[in-house]
């Protein structure tokens, strides 16, 4: 493990310099990020965003004056938008085990605090393992928000990683975070290519073992925001890998106490009233939960949770209680939970 460690702090330290660097379209961004976001963007540094090695968008609405905790904060781009969005009462943590991107990262803090019109800094990076997050001196239970892009496939002890999450969050909370999976589990001599592991291929989990340890580690039904298939687009590495196939996914797990395995039907609804400055008109909690302002809508019993047990609360009107079961819920998910459509991979490719 600690080579493995090594392998990856000499790419992400190293290897590349800049975001150009990468040999694959496996760590970029595939979807234009939404007006809040592209807002706070604009006052990175420019260095910051020069190195940003993402796969998704990985800051959730709703989340001024949370606690975040970014996982592989890298140079400290998704930090330094989460620090704009929180407010300055807000506050945000980054670990990255790698000393270049940290050096670039603590670089920016009194960059951002001036951009961002705070009176002192509301982001800090700390040098740590995601491996080891219980070796950091995090308090347990004290994050309202845990974010991730594209890290966690680097890691080798995933499970450790989901545990240790969990064990950080508040009740209520949630870890929101892109990552990189595949449509089958990557042969070992693959995962021993540091090409393909530091380019965020080799290292992805199959996405049913990914839902095993996500509720190994206690988030019951993980729910996908976002889906969109990688294409490559390097010949060499393509040969390689052969017929696999790989996605970048945004998921959301909640720290919530009572969610079932599947999704049961107690005649309930909700009514979004408004009230997000993302979202005026109408609320998406993940890629097939959307609720138009004014509209009742019929939910399973864990969506009602997720709304109900969350900061999202005052947002809704609830109808119904836990009082009678109809049986599982029809709609909520299927068998696999991301798909390649025809014609994706080009839509997906990143320049």
């Amino acid at each position: 493990m600690d080579t493995l460690h090594k392998d990856v702090q000499e790419y992400y330290g190293e290897e590349l310099q800049k975001s150009e660097d990468l040999k694959t379209n496996a760590c970029c961004t595939l979807t234009k990020p939404p007006r809040h976001i592209t807002v706070a963007l604009r006052l990175v540094a420019d260095e910051v965003q020069s190195k940003y090695y993402g796969c998704g968008l990985t800051i959730p609405t709703q989340v001024k004056g949370l606690k975040i905790l970014d996982l592989g904060s890298g140079s400290g781009r998704d930090c330094y938008i989460a620090g704009k969005l929180v407010g300055e009462n807000g506050h945000v943590v980054g670990v990255d085990m790698t000393d270049q991107q940290l050096a670039v990262a603590n670089k920016y803090i009194e960059f951002h605090r001036e951009k961002f019109g705070y009176s002192k800094s509301n982001v800090e990076f700390i040098k740590g393992n995601i491996e080891k997050l219980d070796e950091l001196n995090l308090v347990k239970g004290s994050f309202d928000l845990i974010i991730s892009n594209c890290v966690i496939n680097l890691a080798q002890d995933k499970q450790k990683v989901l545990d240790d999450a969990y064990a950080l969050l508040k009740p209520g909370g949630e870890m929101y975070f892109s990552d990189v999976y595949s449509d089958r589990r990557i042969p070992q001599e693959l995962k021993e290519d540091k090409v393909l592991w530091g380019e965020c291929l080799s290292g992805a989990l199959y996405w049913s073992d990914f839902h095993n340890t996500a509720k190994k580690a206690g988030f019951t039904d993980p729910r996908v925001v976002e889906n969109k298939p990688i294409s490559v687009e390097n010949e060499e590495l393509e040969e390689k890998l052969g017929t696999l196939k790989f996605f970048s996914v945004t998921h959301r797990l909640f720290k919530i106490d009572g969610l079932e395995n599947d999704c049961e039907d107690y005649g309930q609804a909700v009514v979004y009233n408004g009230g997000i400055d993302e979202c005026p008109m109408a609320f998406d909690l993940d890629d097939h939960h959307h609720f138009p302002k004014g509209k009742m809508i019929t939910i399973c019993g864990n969506t009602y949770k997720m709304l109900h047990d969350t900061r999202y609360k005052s947002f809704f009107t609830f109808h119904g209680d836990w009082s009678t079961h109809y049986g599982i819920f029809e709609g909520c998910g299927g068998a696999m939970p991301f798909s390649l459509n025809e014609g994706s991979l080009d839509a997906a490719s990143c320049c």
